[in-house]
């Protein structure tokens, strides 16, 4: 447990009631509920957790160790939480435990139009790589490609 009372651990199937609820609540065209127990039971390279408070899941991370890259495919953290440290606390405990795999880039997609996602990504020391045009299914939105390398002298 962190001093914001917030306990990280590895996503579970006991989890993904409330992970699914998450995500229809925050995303236009969600990840299926197959899709998340595909990640719990996706072995060495998944790498997903949850952030509890108080016994209850509020906020989850979806990704990917492969090779020496850490693959970020979806962060979320309930709407009422937003703003509280709960993403920075998801965020650092990831490319702490991608470090210690021996991890060297870190790279994700996020929404040209997801300001707030930017701006945490940016404060750890992501940059823009790249664009992926028309990246998004729901509405053929831009993905903007961020990458960082992963190393003690980059964590927030």
């Amino acid at each position: 447990m962190n001093d914001l009372g917030l306990v990280i651990r590895p996503m579970a199937l006991s989890d993904l009631d409330r992970v699914c609820e998450i995500e229809r609540n925050l995303f236009a065209a969600p990840w299926s509920r197959t899709s998340f127990e595909d990640e719990v039971a996706g072995g060495a390279t998944s790498a997903s957790w949850v952030v509890e408070r108080a016994g209850r899941v509020i906020a989850f991370m979806v990704s990917w160790v492969v090779a020496d890259e850490l693959h970020i495919g979806n962060l979320a953290v309930d709407p009422a939480m937003q703003s509280g440290g709960v993403a920075t606390a998801l965020l650092e405990h990831s490319l702490e435990d991608a470090a210690r795999r021996g991890v060297a880039l870190a790279i994700l997609e996020v929404r040209m139009s997801n300001r707030k996602a930017r701006g945490l990504y940016e404060k750890f020391g992501f940059s823009e790589a790249a664009v992926r045009r028309g990246y998004y299914s729901d509405d053929g939105e831009d993905a903007l490609v961020m990458l960082r390398t992963v190393g003690e002298e980059n964590e927030a």
